[in-house]
């Protein structure tokens, strides 16, 4: 099962992570996950136990207590689903972005107040 954690100290480690779930059984893998231009911890991380059980028990024990002076938050991680590709920009729903205002507008008429 794969388990996601959030709201993770910063200074937390992958081994970390893996210590504090070795506690409730097998640890297939421990991955904080981290920002890719800094290397800094982005607060969250996965954990995969091979065991449902093991990981079910974990995920009760440690969701909403308190590990390395925070309180973290365990769950069931959802699948990763495929998401369109994106290029950019807000508001995509295939009717283009508006124009802007342009001062040199040569077909408004020419006004000093």
């Amino acid at each position: 099962m794969n388990i996601y954690v959030s709201n993770l100290s910063f200074d937390i480690t992958d081994q970390d992570l893996n210590e504090l779930f070795e506690e409730y059984g097998t640890v297939s893998s421990a991955k904080v996950i981290k920002d890719r231009e800094t290397g800094k911890s982005r607060g969250f991380g996965f954990v995969e136990m091979p065991s449902d059980d093991e990981a079910k028990k974990a995920i009760s024990e440690l969701d909403k207590a308190e590990y390395s002076g925070k309180v973290i938050n365990v769950t069931e991680a959802r699948p990763k689903t495929d998401r369109p590709f994106n290029t950019g920009g807000g508001y995509n729903n295939n009717r283009g972005g508006g124009g802007g205002y342009n001062r040199n507008d040569n077909n408004r008429p020419n006004k000093r107040w």
